[in-house]
């Protein structure tokens, strides 16, 4: 299936123009600053050609009929208070119309934010594994900003610069359309000259934002493994490659800072270049032709009028990179596999305490050519005890991931009482199926949060799943209860301790198969026999999955399959197991 882009400039101008009546008020707006701001010059004329040379433009004639008579200190003092309302009303325009587009900056961001993580709450837990987590945070805040800077600022002051230089060359044209033409030809030649670096200072950006996401990726997995790291005494090591990848930054932001600003001047350099022409063949217009002094200096503003301009359609080649190297980054994300999206017709766990699974032929890989689960086959019936055991690395924990819907396959089915895994949902699967895993995560917050994860239950209901999985003595050694912070990945409590909280968690949850992954692994023998026969009224009738290396911990099973290198190698009764001199089940005895 081929990828659709869904971050391009081209997208991104669709989605502004999808606010038509905010854009055309703000272009409404910044069309009537603009024209406020062409009409300052035009007063330069009067004040020098009417009032000190004499030349009459019919402007002052005009006041003295209708508005009032005065001598030169009242007029030149009326053009000025005048002056200085058009700039201030037509700083006032432009400040609302820079409003109007940040808000709908801010709005499009916004979206592009929350499709980004919804994108993310879909991504394959296999592409969730290769993910590192800083370059996806760099992407969802640094490139993102930049797309804000490109419509919010970028893009408003582009219309203003092409306005300004419209309404000028239009005033030029009416004062002098040879000069004009002279002036209107060569300007357009500074912006040719500029694309070109353009280009060049984008793939330098790109190279930037790239640096900082391998530096804040290495950092967030150093900080965020740093109890392992000092554990190993390995402090220096990885704050060192932290340390590599900053002064790697650095030399990025150098290179990208010193000659995006050098390509900036040299442009800037070229235009005063040919302002100062123009200046002179300006001189030499008021010498050799009818153009008054007054109209000259008008002339020379309106060059200074179209400065900014000018330079901000320079500057738009740059930041029209950034942006496209932005875009580019943040499609990363967009190219991310997802989980399939279904559409379910069927919910074969409505009204079930415990469901059947049958897997039927089911072959699984990470990389094409190396399976590491090949054509495995169970019945396990509703209500059912299974166990599933093997040495390290025969396949048992990456199918306890399939049951409940982390991995993709695409050879072989899963039936959840008869029904395939291709018309469920994975949501509805991952509602019914609890998967503890040998080492939970828990999150920063309280032990309240960490058992419900924000869904509401009664105290009654956490006391209860406390007690069950033995951790009454616990809370009673937290200060704070429930309310007790347990630290980054529960770094308060012991392994034991976040195994049992995941347990608590699952009783919660109430689903119709649990899955044990190693969930008891650091507990020991005689606190994990009071767990399980705590558990036993609860998981009684519930179809129950344990994988483990413990024979205390599967001794209640009714089945037991036997993995090794992916395929299974056995199954039968404990008994049956048992009677097999060479079974891997009898080596656990």
């Amino acid at each position: 299936m081929l990828h659709t882009e869904k971050c391009t400039i081209k997208g991104l101008l669709s989605q502004l123009f999808t606010y038509k009546k905010e854009v055309l008020f703000g272009n409404g707006v910044a069309i009537l600053a603009t024209f406020l701001v062409v009409l300052i010059p035009l007063f330069i004329p009067i004040l020098v050609d009417e009032l000190l040379l004499g030349k009459d433009h019919g402007f002052i004639t005009f006041v003295s009929q209708h508005l009032f008579t005065s001598d030169v200190k009242g007029y030149v003092f009326f053009v000025l208070a005048l002056i200085i309302f058009l700039r201030f009303f037509s700083t006032l325009l432009s400040i609302l119309q820079t409003k109007i587009f940040v808000s709908i900056s801010k709005n499009i961001t916004y979206t592009m934010r929350i499709s980004l993580l919804e994108h993310l709450k879909r991504i394959s837990l296999k592409e969730f594994e290769m993910m590192r987590v800083g370059a996806v945070t760099s992407k969802l805040v640094t490139d993102v900003e930049t797309i804000d800077g490109f419509i919010s600022s970028t893009i408003s002051k582009l219309i203003v610069a092409v306005l300004l230089l419209l309404f000028s060359a239009i005033i030029l044209l009416a004062i002098h359309w040879q000069l004009a033409i002279f002036i209107l030809i060569t300007n357009p030649l500074v912006v040719l000259f500029t694309v070109k670096m353009a280009r060049s200072i984008g793939e330098l950006k790109k190279e930037e934002n790239k640096a900082v996401e391998i530096f804040q990726a290495t950092l967030t997995e150093t900080l965020e493994l740093f109890h392992q790291i000092r554990a190993a005494n390995k402090e220096a090591y990885f704050f060192k490659q932290s340390q590599i990848k900053a002064e790697a930054l650095k030399e990025h932001s150098v290179n990208y800072g010193y000659k995006s600003d050098a390509a900036q001047k040299l442009s800037s350099l070229v235009f005063l270049t040919g302002y100062e022409i123009f200046r002179a063949v300006s001189i030499l217009a008021v010498a050799y032709s009818d153009l008054s002094v007054g109209l000259m200096l008008a002339i020379f503003s309106y060059l200074w009028v179209m400065v900014g301009p000018t330079h901000d359609i320079i500057n738009f080649q740059y930041v029209l990179s950034s942006a496209k190297a932005a875009c580019s980054r943040i499609e990363s994300i967009y190219r991310m596999e997802q989980e399939p999206q279904v559409i379910q017709q069927n919910n074969p766990f409505v009204g079930k305490h415990a469901i059947g699974i049958e897997v039927k032929n089911l072959t699984f890989s990470y990389h094409e050519n190396k399976n590491i689960l090949t054509n495995i086959n169970m019945q396990i019936q509703e209500g059912m005890k299974v166990a599933i055991v093997g040495a390290s690395g025969s396949g048992k924990t990456t199918l306890s991931n399939i049951l409940v819907g982390f991995y993709p396959f695409h050879t072989g089915e899963i039936l959840y009482n008869g029904v395939s895994n291709k018309a469920l949902k994975l949501s509805t699967i991952r509602e019914n199926i609890h998967l503890i895993l040998q080492h939970p995560k828990l999150f920063n917050d309280t032990m309240r949060f960490n058992l419900t994860l924000g869904k509401s239950y009664s105290d009654e209901s956490v006391k209860n799943a406390l007690h069950i999985a033995q951790l009454d003595d616990v809370m009673e050694r937290l200060d704070l209860g429930l309310d007790t912070l347990v630290g980054k990945d529960g770094i308060k409590l012991s392994g034991g301790q976040r195994q049992r909280v995941a347990i608590a968690r699952m009783i919660l949850s109430d689903p119709k198969v649990v899955i044990f992954d190693e969930s008891t692994s650091a507990l020991d023998v005689h606190t994990e026999v009071r767990l399980f026969g705590a558990l036993q009224d609860f998981l009684a009738d519930k179809t129950v999955i344990t994988i483990a290396h413990r024979l205390s911990t599967i001794k209640n099973a009714e089945y037991i399959y036997v993995l090794e290198d992916g395929v299974v190698v056995d199954s039968g009764s404990p008994k049956e197991l048992l009677e097999k001199d060479q079974s891997y089940f009898s080596s656990m005895v």
